[in-house]
């Protein structure tokens, strides 16, 4: 059997669950192809950074699962995980992945609604008389 590396990577309410082999290039989101999955090259290439990177756009098919959120989050939940299961594959990546910021967790997420306001920050107008 190949050798299989796993990455979970999260963004916003997205996680995605990376598994990379070795192969010839081919990325799978959800049983679909790439283009076919986010349809904008864009996230494509949000996608990508870290294989383009670590120059291994061409040595691994990655599968991946992912679940919740946008597609922009899901793209970047994707790169996230993309990146630990490279980590895996070769620990000597880390500098590399750690300088371009993809082992880095974003952490932000939206701010929850508070009672007696209209929004997360915003109030309601507020009259003196």
């Amino acid at each position: 059997m190949e050798e299989r590396y796993y990455g979970t990577g999260k963004r916003k309410t997205a996680i995605a669950r990376v598994w990379i082999q070795p192969g010839d290039g081919d990325i799978t989101v959800n049983k679909k192809t790439l283009n076919e999955y986010f349809g904008k090259e864009r996230l494509g290439v949000v996608v990508k950074d870290p294989l383009i990177v670590t120059n291994s756009v061409k040595r691994f098919d990655i599968i991946v699962t992912v679940k919740g959120g946008g597609l922009s989050g899901q793209a970047a939940a994707i790169k996230h995980g993309i990146s630990k299961a490279l980590l895996q594959s070769d620990p000597n990546l880390r500098l590399t992945l750690k300088r371009g910021g993809f082992l880095t967790r974003d952490s932000r997420i939206k701010e929850r609604k508070k009672y007696g306001q209209k929004g997360a920050r915003k109030k309601f107008q507020f009259s003196k008389r």
